[in-house]
């Protein structure tokens, strides 16, 4: 039966890895480790909790009895008192003590916190493997000479290596707003329904030092250093909307990169892999799209927009909690991650066969480069003892007459033989090939490329190497 919707970031794009981070055993199995935490934390200390009833819940912590916790939902219309009732069918000791003194945000944003930090470890993995392929790329086309592009139209030459650095660039830049972000994320906490903590006060017999005590044990336990000093009865919100700029900005960087590898691919100048027994049209049989390009672009493009949720939800919320942002955040978190995971792994398996067709870049430069020489050969003529500005009308004038060639009559460009023919120029065709050598014309370009590689990039390779070699195989 396929009678149902099926998400096809599951289905189709997103890895196994982050898919099972967001499943219901994750989520709830998450829960019940707070539940764990908390129970300790309290036992610790002092209330009336045995070891018993904890030995209980840890029995129980793996083993969610989704059918008792459906039927609870159904019964209750809320998720949390049903996952209470399902795990307390299980542990009947310690049934009484579980959610001591919590509120429903104790579990559900706990989690919320704790899978969006490890969402972002993963997509760390995937970056640096991501980072590691496009700066092996930057260092082998670091020299070879291809024409850059303003307005696309040709404009100064660049080299293949030098365009790739500008794309990891942005890579670095997602990279550093990463570390950043994920360094900054704090538990929730132990705060209570309007996180004044006045449950856990009263729990604790008026002593503010235990209440404080048990918000960082539990926060230690589940394994962050800091709390969240204040919140409501949720933690920020803002959180979300700081994390998934984070994954917008990524989206943004890999639709960039794979916007010019559909130009360059148009370009017949670099090519995605196509498999052997791939298909690029139902119609057209010699067609081989650059599919991997357009899918990252497409999901891309859903991640951008799936930025501006976490946004709104933030700047709507009202005092210390309102519920609409529950449903839009189960979807929009969660979708975002896969999406994002989802475009990486495309981007590992695009860059791990890039093809570049060096004949045909040199062509492209070589139909161009006599435009761009002509300030370099009037150079030259003046030190033969030419007149600059002379010499700089006529070139003009040939100029005009190859680019017609090249634009009416779709004719080969014909200007070096223009000034060949010009004796004006008193230049030989050796002296002349001499100054339209490309790499004359690259600048810096190679070395831009090793100091970036070796100053800022090297170093994140290093301190990532024993994760790095991943190779991807897409699922469709």
């Amino acid at each position: 039966m396929n009678d149902t919707y099926e998400n096809p970031l599951i289905t189709r794009y997103s890895s196994k890895e982050m898919a099972r981070l967001f499943s219901s055993d994750s989520k709830f199995g998450t829960w019940r480790e707070l539940w764990i935490a908390l129970a300790e934390g309290e036992k610790e200390l002092g209330l009336n909790i045995t070891e018993e009833q904890i030995d209980e819940m840890k029995l129980y912590k793996d083993n969610i009895n989704y059918d008792i916790a459906s039927q609870k939902e159904r019964e209750f219309r809320h998720d949390v008192m049903a996952h209470i009732h399902a795990y307390g069918v299980q542990c009947p000791k310690a049934m009484p003590i579980i959610h001591l003194g919590a509120t429903s945000a104790y579990v559900q944003d706990n989690t919320d916190i704790i899978l969006m930090k490890k969402a972002l470890e993963i997509l760390e993995k995937k970056l640096v493997n991501f980072m590691d392929k496009m700066s092996r790329f930057a260092i082998k086309y670091k020299d070879l000479p291809t024409l850059g592009f303003t307005h696309f139209q040709p404009a100064q030459l660049t080299t293949v290596g030098k365009r790739a650095t500008l794309w990891l660039h942005d890579l670095y830049m997602d990279y550093e707003n990463l570390e950043y972000t994920k360094s900054n994320i704090k538990l929730r906490g132990v705060k209570g329904t309007t996180g004044t903590q006045a449950s856990f006060l009263n729990l604790f017999d008026g002593d503010h030092e235990k209440v404080k005590q048990l918000d960082k044990i539990v926060s230690k336990k589940m394994g962050f250093d800091k709390t969240y000093p204040v919140t409501g009865q949720t933690y920020p919100r803002k959180l979300d909307s700081d994390v998934l700029h984070v994954l917008s900005s990524i989206a943004q960087t890999l639709h960039k990169i794979t916007n010019d590898i559909r130009l360059l691919q148009h370009l017949k100048e670099i090519e995605e892999p196509f498999e052997k027994n791939q298909i690029g049209s139902s119609a057209m049989a010699y067609k081989r799209n650059p599919m991997r390009s357009e899918r990252i672009a497409s999901l891309a493009r859903l991640i951008i927009a799936n930025n501006l949720n976490p946004a709104m939800t933030a700047s709507t919320q009202w005092f210390e909690r309102t519920l609409d942002d529950s449903a839009n955040r189960r979807i929009t978190i969660p979708q975002t991650f896969l999406a994002c995971d989802a475009i990486i792994e495309i981007a590992i398996n695009v860059f791990s066969g890039l093809v570049v067709y060096e004949n045909v870049i040199r062509e492209h430069v070589n139909n161009e480069l006599p435009f761009m020489a002509t300030e370099n050969i009037i150079m030259e003529a003046v030190k033969k003892g030419g007149d600059r500005q002379e010499l700089h009308e006529i070139i003009r004038q040939l100029s005009m007459e190859a680019g017609k060639e090249v634009k009416e009559k779709g004719k080969r460009n014909d200007l070096i033989d223009r000034l060949l023919n010009n004796s004006n120029f008193n230049l030989s065709k050796e002296e002349i090939q001499n100054v339209l050598k490309p790499e004359n014309f690259v600048g810096r370009a190679p070395e831009q490329v090793v100091e970036f590689i070796e100053e800022c990039i090297n170093p994140i390779l290093s301190k990532y190497k024993d994760v790095l070699g991943l190779e991807i195989e897409l699922n469709v």
